[in-house]
């Protein structure tokens, strides 16, 4: 693996969460972020998993870091979702989804193979945004 290929970091960290394997996800995600710091799907990452090994405080300050990125550029809602998810904020998540559904955010098409949104499957307003997305026939 080329050491300065920024994605490939960002994938390993992505391998390392599903495993389970938080704190090597959250190292590889600070090596995508070091590599490409911009790109605002990696900084979300690591505020996920930063939420789902139970450190909100720094997932907060990720969240902070979301929104002053994006008062220089771009940021798509469903980056703020994907932490909120982590957070087990349920509310949260899905006001920022909303707003991805308005912005045409490109990942929507993904939402049922998404693993972090598992604990929304049950939720009917996660069908209902899959059906309005176009995901369901």
């Amino acid at each position: 693996m080329d050491p300065n290929f920024a994605q490939a970091h960002f994938a390993l960290g992505m391998a390392y969460e599903q495993k389970g394997r938080y704190e090597e996800a959250i190292a590889a995600f600070k090596k995508a972020i070091t590599l490409s710091p911009i790109i605002p799907f990696y900084v979300s990452a690591l505020g996920h998993a930063y939420a789902v090994l139970g450190q909100a405080g720094e997932a907060r300050k990720i969240l902070h870091q979301l929104e002053q990125l994006s008062q220089q550029r771009y940021v798509a809602p469903h980056e703020k979702a994907m932490i909120y998810i982590g957070l087990g904020e349920k509310d949260q998540t899905f006001a920022w989804l909303e707003k991805a559904y308005a912005d045409r955010v490109w990942r929507l098409p993904f939402l049922k193979v998404e693993p972090r949104f598992d604990n929304l499957l049950s939720d009917p307003r996660f069908a209902d945004l899959v059906r309005r997305v176009g995901l369901v026939p």
